[in-house]
Order: structure tokens, then C-alpha cells, then sequence
């Protein structure tokens, strides 16, 4: 069988935790802060699960995390 390919986007973006749940940042924290609350931002600072599909999906993509 041939070696499956990791998606290298997936790989830069993602974290996959001890017990095997993938970690994203959350988005929004690049530009335009200004307008954006001191507690919006640090909301965004935390990274949050991947749950229900979107998780079954994405794990394709990282076959050897």
C-alpha cells in the first residue's frame, strides 16, 4: 500500500492533542484589533476543539498525527 500524504495547510494549522483531539486557533486576530474588545481578543487567543464531522473530515487530512 502506498504512503499517505499529509496535507501540509492542515499540518500548519492544526495541533493534535495526547488523547487524539485536534486543536485549531480561532480566527479573527490578524488585523483590524482596533475595533475589536479587549475581551473579544483574548477569547480569541484560545485554541478550541474540532468536534462532530468537521473532526472526522479534518483527521483525513493529518493520516499519521
Amino acid at each position: 500500500m502506498q504512503k499517505l500524504k499529509t496535507n501540509k495547510g492542515a499540518r500548519k494549522r492544526l495541533k493534535i492533542t495526547k488523547n487524539g483531539k485536534l486543536m485549531r486557533y480561532k480566527a479573527g486576530r490578524r488585523h483590524i484589533l482596533t475595533s475589536k474588545s479587549s475581551k473579544r481578543k483574548r477569547k480569541m487567543r484560545r485554541c478550541v476543539e474540532i468536534l462532530g464531522m468537521e473532526e472526522k473530515i479534518t483527521k483525513k487530512l493529518l493520516p499519521y498525527g
